[in-house]
């Protein structure tokens, strides 16, 4: 049977994919971001900076299965960021980064770019891989000062890409989006479908 490894440790894509009816082996890359977004350089598209972060965790999480699991596999690596006007933001990783992301974000839109890769593993080799990056658009509300400095006391938009969630506490601060929402949460539904189907796997036998 093959198992469906998520190289992630991002809680909400766990519950998506759990949410679709799949319950996949989780593995943590544990590749150096910030070296990969350096060796980039500061002119990458966010589209490919996602992208190649996606492939680099997949890959380092394929090549570390367990024999069991490296027999028949497909790993899913992703990667998300906030695009708002020329700035690219991760995780804000403090009180105050949130702080500002928000600032800057407050009342206006962002996109929100999820990079996704998918590998192949078959008799503990990799034997193909697809990788694409779904995006999205997300308009912001101007949530008041008070409810903003509770929200990011919370601890919540410290840890995730763009300093917010739809399916948090964040949510009351998002007026709408463009595109598919699974995207803003960390993992496209409709996009990894399109690569598993690349990779000529079924979504059926993931269920259960």
């Amino acid at each position: 049977m093959t198992r469906l490894v998520l190289g992630s440790a991002s809680t909400g894509r766990l519950a998506v994919l759990r949410a679709a009816g799949v319950d996949p082996v989780v593995i943590v890359s544990g590749v150096d971001e910030d070296a990969i977004i350096a060796g980039l350089g500061p002119t990458a598209p966010a589209e490919r900076v996602v992208v190649e972060l996606a492939a680099a965790k997949a890959r380092a999480v394929a090549a570390s299965l367990p024999a069991d699991i490296a027999a028949d596999a497909v790993v899913i690596g992703c990667d998300s960021m906030l695009q708002v006007a020329d700035r690219l933001c991760g995780k804000p990783g403090s009180a105050e980064a949130a702080l500002q992301q928000w600032q800057l974000m407050a009342g206006g839109s962002g996109r929100l770019h999820t990079g996704h890769c998918a590998v192949r593993v078959q008799d503990g080799a990799v034997t193909a891989s697809e990788s694409e990056t779904r995006s999205t658009t997300v308009y912001f509300a101007n949530p008041a000062p008070a409810d903003l400095d509770a929200y990011i006391a919370t601890g919540e938009p410290i840890g995730v890409a763009g300093g917010f969630t739809i399916d948090g506490l964040g949510g009351w601060f998002i007026d709408r989006i463009e595109g598919d929402p699974s995207n803003v949460i960390g993992v496209s539904l409709p996009l990894l479908r399109t690569l598993l189907a690349r990779l000529n796997v079924s979504i059926a036998p993931f269920w259960g």
